[in-house]
């Protein structure tokens, strides 16, 4: 279950052309997956978020077991900390994946970026001077996702019963916003207003299961290689795939560019 996420504001850099004068203030690959283990380890042995608030649940410092909630508020702590932790086994499974497959093409990821009042980037995928992704990743329960093409929204439909629930936030929205925000914040990537913008980008939505997206029309897919794809339209496109997928579509991507 996703909450939105409100963390304190990053300042950007000043633009600044060359990459080896700034210090990115992300961690990222391997040093990155390895801060996310250790949360990993402290969350599988009973560590809790040191909030008692929904607005920073996905980065707010951890506290050792019984040093944080009040009986009052420990169940709220507790769900908050499930969610969390489902969140970093993701990351972790789904960096580590894109690690093995792509380190020696040179690929940089940058997991959990904050984004000032929205959930924080899932991942930021960086190939240098090739392609960028943003990539959300999203599970909603043992539901199918569905695009309402004239209200550009995603809802959600419990399998076997009748009825659709509106997805909010948007995650087509909040990848848009995403890519916005990178735009104006790249200097704290060192990158150029050029490379930033003109680098090709692509925005995708993974879907872990037991989220599905529901079949859709034929013109809301498309091929790539050997893949046939699901893009949603708002704001942009996004590549809706399954978490399964997200490999063979990076691979995909690429060649395009190759």
């Amino acid at each position: 279950m996703e909450k939105p996420y409100l963390p304190a504001a990053v300042s950007p850099s000043e633009p600044v052309e060359a990459q080896s004068q700034v210090v990115i203030p992300f961690k990222k690959n391997w040093e990155a997956l390895a801060e996310l283990q250790q949360e990993n380890e402290r969350l599988a042995a009973g560590w809790v978020i040191s909030s008692l608030t929904a607005a920073t649940y996905l980065i707010a410092p951890l506290a050792p077991p019984g040093g944080a909630a009040t009986a009052a508020a420990g169940l709220m702590v507790g769900a908050w900390t499930s969610w969390r932790s489902t969140k970093v086994v993701r990351l972790l499974q789904t960096g580590k994946a894109l690690l093995q497959r792509f380190e020696s093409q040179g690929i940089e990821i940058y997991p959990r970026i904050p984004v000032d009042g929205m959930n924080p980037i899932d991942l930021f995928v960086r190939f240098p001077k090739k392609t960028h992704l943003f990539i959300s990743i999203r599970s909603k329960g043992d539901r199918e996702v569905v695009y309402n093409e004239e209200r550009e929204v995603l809802q959600l439909k419990k399998r076997g019963k009748p009825g659709l629930s509106l997805w909010e936030p948007n995650p087509l929205v909040e990848l848009a916003d995403y890519k916005s925000w990178f735009d104006k914040n790249r200097g704290l990537f060192g990158m150029s207003s050029k490379e930033a913008i003109k680098t090709p980008a692509a925005k995708v939505l993974s879907l872990w299961h037991p989220t599905t997206a529901e079949t859709h029309r034929d013109h809301l897919y498309t091929e790539m290689g050997d893949l046939k794809l699901l893009v949603l339209r708002r704001k942009g496109s996004t590549f809706v795939i399954q978490e399964e997928e997200l490999i063979n579509f990076i691979q995909a991507w690429l060649d395009k560019y190759n």
